[in-house]
């Protein structure tokens, strides 16, 4: 993804070879939460990029996430390292709103379509190309803060598979 021109000194993300991840809305026309919806899909490119890497403690993934999530983040990640696993296919994160609070922050709710993503087995390279099921949707619930950077961080990421909301 380009950078967005607002002067943050971003890390550069790559993701592992045969991962995509598509994103829908990509903006709204809203500058504010226009910067939400892409410091959110960075996080989840960030986090794809250190399994791909085997690097729980990303800097990346710190970059766009702190507390709850980032510490989250930091042991999913490391159990693909664990399972000698990455990612790969095409995973769509669709119907994504934002909301914003007295308070500053920012939810974001979207859904996580996984039906053609999988793991893929390091070792021999085999991919786990599993059957779609209720579980391969999943409903994100997500929490954001603007950090004095200003970059829109989450927080908190709560997840629920199989989740009617998101089921085709």
């Amino acid at each position: 993804m380009a950078s967005p021109g607002d002067g943050i000194a971003r890390p550069r993300i790559t993701l592992p070879r045969g991962d995509q991840l598509v994103f829908e809305p990509q903006g709204t026309g809203d500058a504010r939460t226009d910067a939400v919806l892409r410091d959110n899909a960075e996080y989840l490119r960030a986090v794809d990029e250190a399994i791909g890497d085997r690097e729980p403690t990303s800097k990346a993934v710190a970059f766009y996430s702190t507390g709850s999530a980032y510490l989250d983040s930091v042991e999913w990640i490391g159990g693909f390292v664990e399972d000698g696993a990455t990612v790969t296919g095409t995973v769509r994160y669709v119907d994504r709103r934002v909301t914003f609070d007295e308070d500053g922050s920012a939810g974001l709710t979207y859904c996580g379509d996984e039906s053609k993503g999988y793991t893929k087995d390091r070792k021999t390279g085999k991919t786990d190309v599993t059957p779609v099921t209720k579980d391969s949707y999943v409903f994100y619930n997500d929490r954001l803060r603007k950090n004095a950077k200003g970059v829109w961080q989450v927080t908190k990421s709560v997840s629920t598979r199989g989740h009617k909301a998101c089921r085709p």
